[in-house]
């Protein structure tokens, strides 16, 4: 995989905005919420500088897992109550799995793989 894709510097956006998001968003009071942004977001940001740096697949695949995660984390957690955290998370998973989905076809091996599926 090459290196310095546009979708890890887009995804690298998205787990500094999930780190930030409880308290300018407002639901820095729901612990689950506030907790599962931050960690989450903090290791999105992390795997995705990795990837710029030292790519590989390995990071586009657990950001995908993080997406994912992010989309089904209010209704495990069970912070559907708070509006803005439940979006905010299911929008940032959404577009982080996609976005980690996109970088991973754009590898000949997954990507070959994943046109012939």
């Amino acid at each position: 995989m090459t290196g310095m894709k546009w979708q890890d510097w887009a995804t690298f956006l998205l787990g500094l905005w999930l780190v930030v998001s409880p308290w300018l968003l407002g639901y820095g009071d729901a612990e689950g919420a506030m907790w599962n942004a931050v960690i989450v977001g903090v290791a999105v940001a992390v795997l995705s500088l990795l990837e710029l740096g030292v790519p590989g697949k390995w990071e586009e695949w657990v950001n995908l897992l993080a997406g994912l995660w992010l989309v089904i984390a209010p209704f495990v957690i069970g912070f559907t109550s708070h509006f803005g955290a439940s979006v905010n998370a299911m929008l940032v998973g959404a577009a982080t799995a996609l976005l980690s989905a996109w970088a991973l076809s754009l590898d000949k091996e997954i990507g070959n793989w994943w046109q012939r599926a």
